[in-house]
């Protein structure tokens, strides 16, 4: 199986590098294209995006079009998927699903493909893994991490940037969304070596590592 990975940022392509061997081994192949933000859903879906604009949601609708064109004319011996992976936000997860479920239906040809959404943000990952992150940062606050419940909707960067960044989330968020950016990225390179992909407490990520194993198994 090949996998196309579709993620909204460098932080996350960062992981997903060295996640998807940890997933999938090394007799399935894949790429991760990174996307500079989550954007909106187009309301026409029909019609074609700016290229130049990189916003995931938004160009969302013309790469399932072209995956399914793609697919379709691959031999049946080398099947091939795409994943979505992306921040649910502030977003209601049931309506954000059948929106994505409704561009994915609007394919003809429809290409195989898996939505798997972080809840609340990619970080959620991170701190599904305490032991990865001790590793990672030995001097993590216990006391913020003790407070943190898996998947809950609580400002997920700004809970790990208190355990680990100096002075915390203010201190980050002082920096500007660039600087954040770079952090998390900084974060995704440290920590996500040390994960253990059979054992992280995030159900979401979870969901992601089912769907992938399932798909390798065709």
């Amino acid at each position: 199986m090949h996998f196309e990975i579709l993620v909204e940022d460098q932080s996350g392509k960062k992981a997903l590098d060295i996640l998807l061997p940890k997933l999938i081994g090394l007799e399935h192949t894949f790429k991760v294209h990174a996307y500079k933000g989550i954007g909106r859903i187009p309301k026409n879906l029909g019609a074609n995006a700016d290229t130049s604009k990189r916003i995931l949601l938004t160009q969302l609708p013309k790469l399932l079009r072209g995956y399914g064109n793609t697919f379709a004319n691959y031999p049946e011996n080398c099947p091939a998927a795409v994943i979505l992976i992306c921040d649910l936000d502030a977003k209601c997860l049931k309506a954000f699903r059948e929106e994505l479920y409704a561009i994915l239906n609007a394919c003809d040809p429809k290409p195989e493909t898996r939505f798997c959404v972080a809840i609340e943000e990619g970080e959620a990952w991170f701190l599904g893994d305490i032991p990865a992150m001790k590793i990672a940062y030995p001097k993590a606050k216990d006391a913020v991490l003790n407070t943190y419940a898996n998947d809950s909707i609580c400002g997920t960067w700004e809970k790990l940037a208190d355990a680990i960044f100096p002075g915390g989330s203010a201190a980050l968020s002082i920096k500007g969304w660039q600087a954040i950016g770079a952090e998390k990225s900084i974060w995704a390179e440290k920590i996500t070596p040390h994960m253990d992909v059979n054992n992280n407490a995030s159900p979401s990520f979870g969901y992601l590592r089912t769907k992938i194993m399932e798909l390798a198994e065709f």
